[in-house]
């Protein structure tokens, strides 16, 4: 073989091993962000969910302040109620729509910057309709109470505000938890307010980010 007709085999060579190296990059990328979708999937579910529970407080909130205007406490718990519900659906939607709209075609920066945005709205999401709950579950047995017949001369029994007192103890100690959390121990260690399911595609992401400057 001439060394002309060498060099061109080789190089004929060189560029079908380059196209097969491609090809097996693109195929182990799709399956690196299909692992990706997949680990946010539980997570777009469990909003849905979260927004049904919206939903339900909400109903609970303008059933009960509409059906006693003239009980201050219980028109107040239904005003928060209702609220609350508001908020608990809004953040819900708003975390779906960050997890459905995710763009998986994108470059892998901007899939990081997206995955970024959403773990930090869900953080929020989970602090914001997550830590009230020591305070809410007893709004949300009085709103129910307040749907049967009240009498607005009766006084507030006792055991609702001993359970407002402990459930004010557990909120603060909550609030004082994560504080702890955000401000004490390593900005890599995983908090309570963060996803799992958002922690694993970031880590994904970042191992397609390394195979691509290798």
């Amino acid at each position: 073989m001439e060394p002309d007709e060498l060099k061109a085999a080789w190089q004929t060579l060189g560029q079908r091993l380059e196209r097969q190296e491609a090809i097996q990059w693109h195929l182990l990328r799709d399956r690196k962000l299909d692992s990706v979708r997949s680990t946010v999937r539980p997570l777009f579910w469990a909003q849905g969910l979260q927004a049904l529970l919206g939903v339900g407080l909400l109903v609970l909130g303008v059933a009960c302040w509409s059906r006693n205007t003239e009980v201050l406490g219980l028109l107040a718990t239904g005003i928060a109620l209702h609220a609350f519900g508001v908020v608990t659906m809004v953040m819900a939607f708003i975390t779906m729509s960050l997890i459905g709209t995710m763009d998986y075609t994108a470059p892998v920066l901007k899939i990081q910057k997206r995955f970024g945005l959403l773990q930090r709205f869900y953080r929020l999401n989970a602090m914001v309709c997550g830590a009230p709950w020591w305070i809410m579950w007893l709004l949300v047995v009085v709103g129910l109470a307040g749907l049967g017949r009240v009498d607005p001369g009766a006084g507030t029994p006792a055991w609702i505000a001993w359970s407002f007192s402990i459930s004010m103890a557990g909120f603060l100690g909550t609030v004082a938890a994560i504080y702890w959390q955000r401000h004490r121990r390593p900005s890599t260690d995983p908090t309570w307010e963060e996803s799992v399911g958002v922690r694993r595609g970031r880590t994904l992401l970042e191992q397609i980010a390394r195979f691509e400057k290798e």
